[in-house]
């Protein structure tokens, strides 16, 4: 234990920088929101102002939804889906939709009041090129030096890995879903 202590004690020594981190939260395993949404409660916790923008989501009320709208001075919640692309079956309504959250999370990402950022499903609107990853790389590269920003969805592309300081894959080993399992309020709703 006291060698342990000393590499710990070590890295907390050189760890000496301050500044917002991008989180990247992907993978396909459960869990990756919810991660996201623990850190949007701990901001609120520190009373830090926080903007939530939910992309795809939206066709359905979820728990977290109904939580954070409770914190209006603190949490900006935007759901801005039109619902799983697999339902809406129109890949330039998806299109367009993506690009007015994508303008609303632009706001967000250029204002030095909002402290944390959760851009809820944004690898998956990556991954079927639904917007330029340049883009978001752009966006990430110029928002306020302190902004965290945390980001979900299966399927993050390798350049958004890259430019992140911490990124952490769900790994699914089992899912109560493949057993009949219908989603459940206050797990996955």
């Amino acid at each position: 234990m006291r060698r342990k202590k000393k590499v710990i004690d070590d890295g907390i020594a050189r760890a000496t920088e301050r500044r917002g981190i991008v989180i990247v939260l992907t993978g396909n395993g459960k869990g990756k929101s919810s991660s996201g949404f623990g850190m949007v409660a701990r901001a609120l916790g520190h009373d830090m102002r926080i903007a939530v923008v939910q992309f795809i989501k939206g066709a359905y009320a979820t728990g977290e939804e109904a939580f954070f709208q409770r914190f209006p001075e603190n949490v900006d919640f935007n759901v801005m889906g039109d619902g799983f692309t697999w339902d809406t079956q129109d890949r330039d309504k998806d299109i367009a939709t993506v690009r007015r959250a994508w303008n609303k999370a632009l706001s967000f990402l250029g204002d030095s009041d909002v402290d944390l950022v959760l851009l809820d499903e944004l690898n998956i609107v990556l991954q079927l090129g639904y917007l330029p990853t340049e883009e978001v790389l752009k966006a990430l590269e110029t928002r306020p030096p302190m902004q965290h920003v945390v980001i979900t969805g299966r399927g993050a592309p390798d350049p958004l890995i890259e430019a992140a300081d911490t990124v952490t894959e769900m790994r699914d080993i089992k899912h109560a879903y493949r057993q009949g399992v219908m989603a459940q309020k206050g797990v996955e709703l």
